[in-house]
C-alpha cells in the first residue's frame, strides 16, 4: 500500500502529529511518502526515515502551487491530507488519481469549538454574529461538501458528535485521536510549593485569566508556570501581579515534555478545545491532570482517576481541585501514574499508527 501524506504548514500541532504517525505507519510495512511545505520540513522527515518532497503552497488561492501536488500522487493508493489548505487541494486531486482520499481534521475554530457539547456556551467579547454564521453555515458546509470525496479524521469524539449534528456524512467520520511517545521516568525532585503549569496560547479561549484567579484563591503555597505566548501576555502578567500570583510566564518552549519534570500537576482551563496535545504529553509524563469539561477533555482525563475535571468559567472549583492535588502528594502519584497507563494503552504513537492503517485497509477494499 502506498500512502502519500500532504501538509502545507511548517510549525504546528498537525505537523507535530504528522511527524510522530509517519514513522509509525511505514514502521508496519506501509510505503509511506511526504509532501511538504519546505526543505528545511522535508530534511526532518528523511531524518526520521521517511521520504518527502517540498511542494510550496502558499495560500488557498496559490493555484500553481497547489498544482504541484499532481504528479506526486500518481501511483497513491491513499492520499492523506493534514491541513486544511492541503486537503482543499490534494483530495479532488487524489479521487481524480483513483486513490482512496482521507483528511484529518485537526481541531475547529475556537468560536465554534466552544459549542461542542456545549450548544448553549457563549460566544467570546468582541466576536460578531457575521463570524459565527459564517463558520456555522459557510466553513462547516465547505469542509461536509469536501468530505464527500473521502474519509474525514476527527481526533475526538466531541468533535465528531457536532460534527455529525451539523451536517457531515456521518459514514464517512472517524474518530483517531493523536497519538504521544512515552516519556522518561516521572521522578520529580521535591518542590517548596506546590507546583502547577499550563501550556497554551496566551488568548481568551484557553482561560488563563481563570486560571489565575483560581490561582489566587488556592490556600497553599502555590506557583504556576506558564509555557505559551500570545496577544494577552501583557495583561495577564499584570492580572497575575496584582493578584499576588505567583506565575512565571515563559513563552513558547522548544521542548514541552522536557519540561514537565518541573511541574507537581498539569492544569487546562480552556473555554474550548479540540483533543489538546499538552493534556497527554502531561499524561504521558505521570502528571496528575487538571482541566476543564469542554471539547475532547473528558475523553482523555478520566476524573478521579487520572486527574480532575472542571466546569469552565468556575475560578472557584478550580482552586479547589488545586488545592486538592496540593495537599495530597500521595494521590498526586497515583493519579500521574494511571494516565501514564491510560497514555500508553490508548494514545500511544504505535495504537494510533495501527487504528490508521486499519482505515486505510478498509477504504482500500471498499467499492466507494
Amino acid at each position: 500500500m502506498r500512502v502519500v501524506y500532504v501538509s502545507t504548514l511548517e510549525r504546528g500541532g498537525p505537523l507535530f502529529h504528522l511527524r510522530q504517525l509517519a514513522p509509525h505507519v511505514a514502521a508496519q510495512g506501509v510505503d509511506v511518502h511526504v509532501v511538504c511545505a519546505t526543505e528545511t520540513v522535508a530534511a526532518g522527515f528523511e531524518e526520521l526515515g521517511v521520504s518527502a518532497r517540498a511542494v510550496p503552497i502558499a495560500s488557498k488561492f496559490d493555484l500553481g502551487g497547489g498544482a504541484g501536488l499532481w504528479r506526486l500522487l500518481e501511483d497513491a493508493d491513499v492520499v492523506h491530507t493534514q491541513d486544511r489548505r492541503a486537503g482543499l487541494f490534494a483530495r479532488p486531486q487524489g479521487r481524480l488519481r483513483g486513490a482512496r482520499v482521507v483528511h484529518t481534521l485537526h481541531g475547529l475554530p475556537e468560536e465554534i469549538a466552544a459549542r461542542m457539547g456545549r450548544e448553549e456556551a457563549p460566544d467570546a467579547p468582541g466576536v460578531s454574529r457575521g463570524r459565527i454564521a459564517w463558520l456555522v453555515h459557510g466553513y462547516l458546509r465547505l469542509e461536509a461538501l469536501l468530505t464527500t470525496l473521502g474519509a474525514l479524521v476527527t481526533p475526538s469524539h466531541a468533535m465528531a458528535r457536532f460534527l455529525e449534528a451539523h451536517g457531515f456524512p456521518a459514514g464517512r467520520v472517524h474518530v483517531i485521536p493523536i497519538g504521544v511517545d512515552a516519556a522518561g521516568s516521572n521522578g520529580r525532585e521535591p518542590h517548596d510549593v506546590f507546583v502547577a503549569g499550563t501550556a497554551a496560547g496566551l488568548e481568551y479561549w484557553k482561560g488563563i485569566d481563570v486560571l489565575l484567579e483560581a490561582c489566587a484563591q488556592v490556600g497553599v503555597p502555590l506557583r504556576l508556570e506558564v509555557f505559551g505566548d500570545g496577544s494577552l501576555r501583557a495583561e495577564l502578567e499584570r492580572q497575575a501581579r496584582e493578584a499576588g500570583v505567583d506565575a512565571r510566564f515563559h513563552g513558547w518552549v522548544p521542548d514541552l515534555p522536557s519540561r514537565m519534570h518541573e511541574l507537581d500537576a498539569f492544569v487546562l482551563a480552556s473555554r474550548a478545545e479540540n483533543l489538546p496535545l499538552s493534556i497527554l504529553e502531561a499524561m504521558a509524563a505521570g502528571l496528575p491532570v487538571v482541566g476543564t469539561r469542554v471539547g475532547g477533555i473528558p475523553e482523555l482525563v478520566v476524573d478521579g482517576t487520572t486527574g480532575l475535571l472542571v466546569e469552565p468559567e468556575q475560578p472557584a472549583e478550580l482552586a479547589a481541585a488545586l488545592e486538592t492535588l496540593a495537599r495530597d502528594p500521595e494521590r498526586r502519584d497515583e493519579l500521574g501514574r494511571r494516565g501514564r497507563e491510560r497514555a500508553a494503552e490508548h494514545f500511544s504513537s504505535e495504537e494510533v499508527a495501527r487504528r490508521t492503517v486499519r482505515l486505510y485497509e478498509r477504504l482500500c477494499g471498499s467499492s466507494t
